[in-house]
């Protein structure tokens, strides 16, 4: 860990000001930073959130956008929002399993963020990151927007042995129960293992495989998508506990609004299909008993997973993200 704080250290030199620089004693200037490529789908609303709140904030908050993984490499952002290298991060919890595992169950969500707002979710997950993580959890962006199995194999059912397939750690079990020969690598990696036929296929939402440029060298995608994007705003929790009541209502509010917005992402996600058809990318579904041994067997995975390192978390979160859901 020292090792890895000390290289996020160095590469912040990079890319100037020290975190939470002060313009007097009340303005502050904020440095952010994305797990995404910059303009890429899931970092636009980071971006939007970035404009508003500089463009609201009259002087007393401005965040400065470091950059995406050219400043600090994806899987070291979240470590390097909770050691205050930067102060505000947009990061899936798929780069942050290892130090806070009970998040994952966000992925699980049958609620939408406002609904988790009213029903009491958010303050758990809050709580959640800021006593394991040191972050001041804001909210997320994904809604509506789910994984899919992308493949340039046909399969006839929810039987992946013999397929080598990329995986993160959203979808690492449920890949891994189905017979899957799994491959980490990373994002940046994932178009030449597939120009080059190291991988069979790969997970990824619903929208984002043509900012990547991946739908070169993929035939099809498999029905249903299971699980939901989160896409997390985090906040160093010091720096969070440094601003004033004002702004932290500005960055709350700002939040929320960016939320609000996610209602579209329906229609993003209609289209994106209707993107991915035209350009010959073959829609596989899995319906009846082999739609439910898929949805099923993610759901079971899943869980297991999670429960095994942080039982507790299931247990507080389950209600509220999936409320009704019957547990085996």
């Amino acid at each position: 860990m020292t090792k890895r704080l000390t290289r996020l250290a160095v590469m912040t030199l990079a890319v100037a000001l020290p975190a939470f620089e002060a313009a007097s004693a009340q303005d502050v200037t904020l440095r952010a930073v994305s797990a995404f490529p910059t303009g890429s789908t899931f970092q636009l609303p980071f971006k939007k959130f970035i404009d508003e709140v500089n463009a609201a904030g009259d002087g007393s908050v401005t965040i400065t956008y470091v950059g995406g993984p050219e400043a600090i490499p994806s899987l070291e952002v979240a470590n390097a929002v909770s050691s205050g290298v930067v102060d505000i991060a947009v990061v899936p919890t798929s780069f942050y399993t290892a130090e806070l595992p009970g998040a994952a169950m966000i992925k699980l969500a049958t609620t939408t963020m406002p609904e988790q707002r009213e029903n009491g979710c958010f303050e758990l997950l809050d709580t959640l990151h800021q006593d394991g993580m040191n972050t001041k959890y804001l909210g997320r962006t994904g809604d509506h927007v789910k994984f899919h199995l992308y493949l340039n194999k046909k399969i006839e059912e929810p039987d992946l042995s013999g397929l080598n397939l990329r995986v993160a750690a959203t979808y690492q079990a449920l890949f891994g129960e189905l017979g899957a020969n799994m491959v980490n690598t990373p994002p940046g990696d994932v178009y030449s293992a597939l120009e080059r036929g190291t991988v069979d296929g790969y997970g990824w939402p619903s929208i984002g495989i043509f900012d990547l440029g991946w739908d070169a060298h993929t035939s099809y995608r498999v029905d249903p998508g299971f699980y939901i994007v989160d896409v997390n705003f985090l906040a160093n929790l010091d720096t969070w506990n440094n601003l004033t009541d004002e702004q932290k209502a500005l960055l709350n509010g700002k939040m929320i609004d960016i939320e609000t917005g996610e209602q579209e992402n329906a229609q993003l996600v209609e289209k994106e299909l209707a993107r991915q058809e035209a350009a010959g990318i073959e829609a596989i579904t899995f319906d009846g008993e082999a739609g439910d041994l898929w949805e099923k067997t993610a759901q079971d995975a899943a869980i297991a997973e999670i429960a095994e390192a942080d039982p507790q978390a299931v247990e507080s979160l389950r209600g509220c993200l999936i409320p009704g859901e019957q547990w085996d």
